[in-house]
């Protein structure tokens, strides 16, 4: 016996009961689910479409859907870092290299005149209010979503949320480092500070890429990674 429409749109609701926020990540349990029911109603026949559900479901084990929520976010967390690495290594060929070379010799030289660590401050902390400022416009657009009830993929959250883990951590991190030690640039070997100066490069670079390039981007990757996005969104 085969699932009805509104059996399988009771499936969609029931993963969402259990804390399965994402289309995509749904989908797949859902799709688990169903074959799961029909079986078990080949072996019994009599069972109602609850009870084969609750039975289903209870395989998963006391942690719920949980362990399959983690490895989906593991696997598109690689597909993120992917995307980010593939529009940051656009930065080091023509003719973006170019710009990428003219902010690492700008930090470089910036960092040895006096108090460079007063100006490299400053810019970590406007770095990471434009991405607090980001964080919260895309939050606010992915809860007017989940209001209305729109279907939210994975990967479509991670974009511009996701990423401020590593980015805006990072830049908190050199802030309090350099504003609690009372580090002094002027101190270091030339080594050193080309060593600063191509993190700091790196780092400018997928805060970029991160809050700018992919969210831009997000419908095109989003397709490319999802070939149902479009037709589930125009729905």
């Amino acid at each position: 016996m085969k699932l009805t429409e509104s059996q399988i749109d009771n499936l969609y609701k029931f993963t969402r009961q259990h804390y399965v926020y994402h289309y995509d990540v749904q989908t797949e349990l859902v799709d688990h689910l169903a074959n799961d029911i029909e079986q078990i109603w080949i072996e019994n026949p009599k069972i109602t479409f609850e009870e084969a559900r609750d039975k289903s479901f209870k395989k998963f084990g006391i942690f719920g859907f949980m362990d399959v929520i983690a490895a989906k976010q593991k696997q598109m967390d690689k597909r993120y870092w992917k995307l980010l690495l593939r529009f940051a290594k656009e930065w080091f060929t023509l003719p973006k290299l170019l710009t990428t070379l003219l902010m690492f010799f700008g930090v470089f030289f910036l960092m040895q005149i006096p108090f460079a660590e007063i100006a490299i401050v400053s810019v970590l902390l406007i770095l990471v209010v434009f991405e607090m400022i980001a964080v919260y416009k895309i939050r606010k657009e992915h809860k007017a979503k989940e209001k209305t009830d729109e279907k939210i993929f994975l990967l479509e959250a991670m974009i511009g949320t996701t990423k401020n883990s590593f980015t805006g951590f990072t830049f908190i991190n050199l802030f309090n480092f350099i504003n609690l030690t009372d580090f002094d640039f002027s101190r270091l070997n030339v080594y050193w500070l080309l060593l600063i100066a191509l993190t700091v490069t790196v780092l400018v670079i997928f805060f970029y890429v991160s809050n700018y390039v992919l969210p831009q981007k997000a419908e095109e990757l989003l397709q490319e990674t999802y070939p149902e996005y479009k037709m589930v969104k125009n729905l």
